[in-house]
């Protein structure tokens, strides 16, 4: 009895010290990074092989699942409000769902699997094979070869990729609506402008940059962080995606409510 009443303390416990740890450790990994951000000459350069690489390899995936979104939510709205609502108010629906939440959440999402899960395989690999520790042998910085590339070309390429996604969605949910409802141009046009504000572009990529924060910096700490051989990296890569997807829905929510709710 004794020894039951005991577990669930121990594992709080356990939890509490694991969490307290990563913690730590992402606050030292972001000290690094700010110390490694003076050797410009580094990093810049595989910076930008980084964003050419990242930006060419997710721009289809991107704009794939963009178009299918604005498609979905055009025949979805139309199914819903007909009859019940002025037609050209469903373009201010989709344009809206689209800038302000399709677009830079189902990018994070699809980014967070795709460049998250590559950054935590290739620094969980050099980790279990050695090659960070032999840069650091030489006494050369981890964080201004491997980290700080990988981290500021996704914070130029994810906010980009979201821009391509909001107007290849708001695209396709125009072609959409054409095809299934009586609406011409100049009402969408109409709808679209009743609804949009200003800032909400600007909220799109705010939320991006955030995202794209969360993103690589997560899949960098689990990667440079492998332990345990092959098993390590895969359970790196594995938690990277997870972690950096479960901050993503995380921060969706704690922005709309900081910069949208009055």
């Amino acid at each position: 009895m004794a020894t039951d009443a005991l577990a669930l303390p121990r594992q709080l416990g356990r939890w509490v010290i694991n969490a307290t740890s990563h913690v730590g450790r992402v606050a030292l990994l972001l000290a690094d990074l700010a110390r490694g951000l003076t050797e410009f000459r580094i990093w810049f350069p595989r910076a930008m092989t980084e964003a050419q690489n990242i930006g060419v390899g997710s721009l289809f995936i991107v704009l794939l699942i963009s178009g299918f979104a604005g498609g979905v939510t055009a025949l979805q709205a139309q199914y819903q409000f007909t009859g019940t609502i002025p037609v050209y108010f469903l373009a201010g629906v989709i344009v809206e769902s689209i800038v302000l939440e399709l677009g830079p959440v189902l990018t994070g999402l699809i980014l967070a699997g795709r460049i998250g899960a590559r950054y935590a395989a290739e620094l969980g690999t050099m980790r279990v094979t050695e090659q960070i520790d032999a840069l650091e042998s030489l006494g050369r910085s981890p964080s201004s070869h491997l980290i700080i590339p990988r981290v500021v070309a996704g914070l130029i390429i994810i906010p980009a990729l979201t821009v391509f996604a909001d107007v290849v969605g708001i695209a396709s949910g125009w072609f959409a609506m054409t095809q299934v409802l009586p609406i011409s141009n100049a009402d969408f046009a109409y709808g679209a402008r009743t609804f949009w504000r200003s800032f909400d572009a600007t909220f799109s990529v705010i939320k991006a940059f955030f995202f794209a924060g969360s993103i690589t910096i997560i899949s960098c700490y689990m990667g440079f962080n492998t332990q345990q051989g092959a098993e390590g990296v895969g359970r790196s890569t594995t938690g990277a995606v997870v972690s950096s997807s479960v901050l993503i829905l995380l921060l969706d929510i704690v922005l709309t409510k900081l910069l949208l709710t009055t």
